[in-house]
């Protein structure tokens, strides 16, 4: 599915929403949105605070990065404020994750980091129609001392992390589409280091009865995520996906069957038209 269509409208939507929620949050007024942030019982107790650690998977079933493997995610740039750059994988204090790493190229003010990530490959096509919620942890970076706290200090760090997402579902519109259905926002913040702990997304497919849900007849189901509101040169970091049936169990993660069954559908092809050239050879006779 080619997203640069189909986000357009939707993507201003949700900046527009997010204008009035997180973009204008700073340190002063931020102590509530995530406990990765800076609170007053620090200030006035003087209590040392130390650099957060990255979350463990908690669901055996979570898409970890671990074993280097991102071949199922996309980094988006379908416009002038897509933030540019390359995915890549990090390893953050033992933990590798998907990292967007941008480049820089694109202006701060209004830019939006963009990665898709294709289910199928992941969970398999015919799973496709038991998804109804997905999670994940998003965590940011700080590349330079370009933040301004509220003593008036530049310091190096990602200050407010907060985006949301979305997906084209097997519904159709009038010009017979998949229809687009926007996902939560997610918010947190990093006021003290140079990275966050994990702030939490959560997308749910709230209308999935009303067909608002990917099915397994879609040629290819994948999700947004996107992180606006940023408030310094930082990257995007990823990890620990999980989808959720209705019944609130995990999906099993399935891409290294799918893609072993790939690679013997490969080979067997492959084998077959090399013993019929082999056969059309040997069945040749020159004049």
């Amino acid at each position: 599915m080619d997203y640069k269509h189909l986000i357009a409208g939707a993507l201003a939507f949700s900046l527009a929403a997010c204008t009035a929620s997180c973009s204008s949050k700073n340190s002063s007024d931020s102590a509530s949105a995530g406990s990765t942030e800076k609170t007053d019982s620090a200030d006035v107790t003087g209590t040392t605070r130390t650099p957060p650690v990255p979350d463990k998977a908690s669901d055996p079933n979570a898409v970890t990065f671990d074993d280097g493997d991102f071949s199922f995610a996309r980094l988006i740039t379908d416009d002038k404020k897509s933030a540019s750059g390359e995915l890549v994988i990090a390893e953050v204090q033992g933990n590798k994750m998907l990292r967007l790493k941008d480049d820089m190229k694109v202006g701060q003010e209004g830019k939006v980091q963009k990665i898709a990530i294709h289910a199928a490959p992941l969970i398999g096509q015919e799973n496709l129609g038991k998804v109804r919620k997905i999670t994940f942890d998003a965590y940011a970076d700080a590349k330079a001392a370009n933040y301004l706290n509220q003593d008036g200090e530049l310091v190096q760090v990602p200050g407010t992390i907060c985006g949301g997402g979305g997906t084209v579902v097997a519904l159709k519109d009038k010009e017979g589409n998949g229809k687009w259905c926007d996902f939560s926002e997610f918010q947190g913040g990093e006021y003290d280091f140079d990275f966050s702990g994990a702030v939490h997304g959560e997308f749910k497919f709230l209308l999935a009865d009303t067909g608002e849900c990917w099915d397994a007849t879609m040629d290819d189901a994948n999700f947004l995520i996107m992180r606006w509101g940023i408030e310094n040169d930082s990257d995007l970091y990823i990890d620990n996906i999980v989808f959720y049936d209705e019944n609130g169990k995990s999906i099993p993660i399935i891409k290294d069957e799918l893609a072993a069954a790939a690679a013997t559908a490969t080979t067997a092809v492959t084998e077959t038209a090399t013993a019929s050239e082999t056969t059309s050879a040997s069945g040749t006779t020159s004049e």
